[in-house]
């Protein structure tokens, strides 16, 4: 898959504004999408329980139910706030532009997930509606 980078923080802000006010299709809201808002949302001094409050909004808004085998999940969102703000903390003095970029660069795969965890225990029901810690390396 390609990485496309943002070039503009109008880009930003317009992603911004639509993920809160719950304006992103479902065919639009992916990987990188959710990478970027995160960081959006943790260079700005949010949490996660935004972060989280905001992705089922969208949900919501796109008639995405939470079930055991699709919607929110709960230990992918933490997994990734937790990997974002570990690399915002290694390079505070980006600019927004840049810190988001770099975070898409870093984790462009969405698979580097499983450098952590093991696919059954991160698919697993617990997973999606709890916390569960990775099985395969302690995260940073």
């Amino acid at each position: 898959m390609e990485l496309i980078l943002f070039y503009t923080e109008e880009e930003l802000e317009t992603l911004l504004t639509r993920f809160e006010s719950a304006a992103i299709p479902r065919p639009e809201w992916l990987h990188r999408e959710h990478l970027a808002v995160a960081t959006l949302f943790l260079l700005g001094g949010r949490t996660l329980d935004d972060i989280r409050t905001g992705i089922q909004r969208l949900n919501e808004a796109n008639g995405v139910e939470t079930t055991p085998m699709m919607g929110y999940h709960e230990s992918i969102t933490r997994f990734w706030a937790h990997m974002i703000q570990h690399r915002l903390n290694s390079a505070p003095t980006l600019s927004r532009l840049q810190a988001v970029n770099d975070v898409l660069t870093a984790f462009a795969d969405k698979g580097f997930i499983f450098q952590y965890y093991t696919y059954d225990r991160i698919t697993s029901v617990e997973a999606r509606y709890g916390w569960v810690t990775p099985d395969l390396q302690p995260l940073p």
